[in-house]
């Protein structure tokens, strides 16, 4: 451990299987004959559809907006024409169905794309700043997808940026930092800015050598740039390759010895992470007017011909990255969106790539098969060891089990963050991490409908005032008019206007 860092609880030290991508230089994917682009890749809010079928749209142009609500904007990653607004499933969601547009790319020489106008990163307003990253549709692209502007609006103190790619084979922000370590920088100056944090750290772990000495350089020569004559708030650490430490938690613990509350937010501790990717798709969105549109994806595993590191179309459909990676082997057999401790095994490779797709992983019959049969819990107690989060898996598994969800809430069950350490480590083999998985999308299924009930009863109450105010107002008028009737000058004003009618012959 280096002088100066911490320890997280738990983890494990895993072979990284990084090369031969990682070595790979980065190349763009071919453009398919089609883009089938979701417009749900993001945290919060399906985006609502900007675009009809038949209608031609440029590089850059609007496809979805979510104008008002929490998410985040989705662009056309290449011209073409729309073909069809429609659901299909998407793979980051357990494959159940969302819009996407069908856009058939044009096979003509692609006209330049539609950028929005270049800002000042040292001199543009704050909000400015924060409107442009939400206009350009940036999102975490490291993890969940979580809208950049929303998580870069409120101020911290310090801000991590996060190129520790702690889970074997994945090497996409290796690449990145290796390629472009002076994006990452300029992106860690202008989220610096936008938060008002006086300490900037780069993390990368320590056996990402190629990326550390490239960031290193980069700061060596950063004098006389646009963004400034150097910076003495950025340190860049290489931090122990130990997983998870690219858990936002874990990295926090790990540089600051401080740990995020049960139940909170690393803003909670003045703390924002993002990661690298992210950080330099906010400088392009801001310094270039470029939107979101393309993200690098790693291809790797012993299932394709030659593992490597992709610039792809947002829409692509990963079929088309496995034929850019040479092709799946005869020894492929299990598809995997992501790593093999947190990705998610896909049934076939028609789904798109999204915002949040880090790696496509192709993986051989001995790392697809089980690895023995399930046998009863013994209590032994290494799945706590091993639990980054402190938590008692074995614990929750008895309360998974007995479906005792409010027990499981009570245990920790939320601060799961599904790493699968408990898995690799338990003797009896036991899916720990899939019940876990399992059961917090219950828990988060009735979270949702306990707060779609509580605003209904809401809702239903304040009808319920409305209603009352309504007919105590009308009993108070209708008591008025009464009131106003019977009163003195009321009675001598209709004797008045009787005695007339009378005087002057009526009845």
């Amino acid at each position: 451990m280096a002088t100066g860092l911490h320890r997280f609880h738990g983890g494990l030290d895993l072979p990284g299987h990084k090369a031969p991508a990682s070595e790979a230089p980065l190349r763009a994917c071919p453009l398919p004959a089609r883009l089938h682009v979701p417009l749900l890749q993001h945290a919060g809010a399906v985006a609502r559809a900007a675009v009809e079928p038949g209608q031609r749209v440029h590089r850059g142009d609007l496809l979805g907006d979510v104008s008002g609500e929490r998410g985040a904007a989705v662009h056309a990653p290449a011209a073409g024409r729309v073909e069809a607004v429609a659901e299909a499933p998407l793979a980051g969601l357990d494959g159940l169905p969302v819009p996407h547009v069908v856009l058939r790319v044009d096979s003509d020489p692609e006209p330049p794309a539609r950028r929005l106008p270049p800002l000042d990163a040292s001199a543009a307003p704050r909000t400015l700043l924060l409107e442009r990253i939400r206009e350009a549709g940036v999102t975490g692209l490291g993890g969940a997808g979580f809208p950049s502007a929303e998580k870069l609006s409120v101020a911290r103190d310090c801000l991590i940026l996060n190129g520790a790619e702690c889970e074997p084979w994945i090497s996409c922000d290796d690449r990145l930092i290796r390629d472009r370590p002076g994006e990452v920088l300029h992106g860690a100056r202008l989220m610096a800015r936008i938060v008002g944090a006086t300490r900037v750290l780069i993390a990368v772990e320590d056996r990402m050598q190629a990326a550390l000495d490239a960031l290193r350089q980069a700061l060596a020569a950063d004098t006389g740039t646009r963004a400034g004559d150097g910076d003495p708030r950025i340190e860049l650490v290489a931090v122990p390759s130990r997983y998870p430490e690219g858990g936002e938690r874990q990295l926090i613990e790990v540089l600051t010895g401080r740990e995020v509350p049960r139940g909170g937010l690393p803003r909670d501790i003045g703390v924002l992470v993002h990661n690298v990717a992210t950080a330099t798709a906010a400088w392009r969105a801001v310094d270039q007017g470029e939107v979101l549109t393309h993200r690098i994806v790693t291809v790797a595993g012993p299932g394709v011909a030659a593992p490597c590191n992709l610039e792809v179309a947002i829409g692509t459909p990963m079929a088309d990255l496995v034929q850019a990676a040479g092709g799946y082997t005869e020894q492929a057999r299990r598809l995997v969106l992501g790593g093999p401790m947190m990705g998610q095994a896909l049934p076939h490779d028609g789904f798109a790539v999204t915002k949040t797709t880090n790696c496509l992983l192709v993986l051989d019959a001995e790392a697809a098969a089980p690895q023995g049969p399930q046998r009863p819990c013994i209590r032994c107690g290494a799945c706590a060891e091993a639990c980054p989060a402190r938590l008692l898996p074995q614990q929750l598994l008895w309360d998974v089990l007995s479906a005792d969800m409010e027990r499981g809430r009570a245990d920790g069950l939320p601060d799961c963050i599904e790493c699968g350490c408990c898995d690799l480590v338990c003797p009896s083999r036991i899916p720990l991490a899939q019940h876990f998985r399992h059961a917090r999308g219950l828990l988060r299924q009735r979270d949702t409908e306990a707060a779609e009930a509580e605003a209904a009863r809401l809702r239903h109450e304040a009808r319920q005032r409305r209603l009352g105010e309504d007919a105590e107002r009308r009993a108070r008028q209708a008591q008025a008019r009464k009131d106003a009737l019977s009163s003195p000058d009321a009675v001598a004003a209709a004797i008045a206007r009787a005695r007339a009618r009378k005087a002057g012959g009526g009845d």
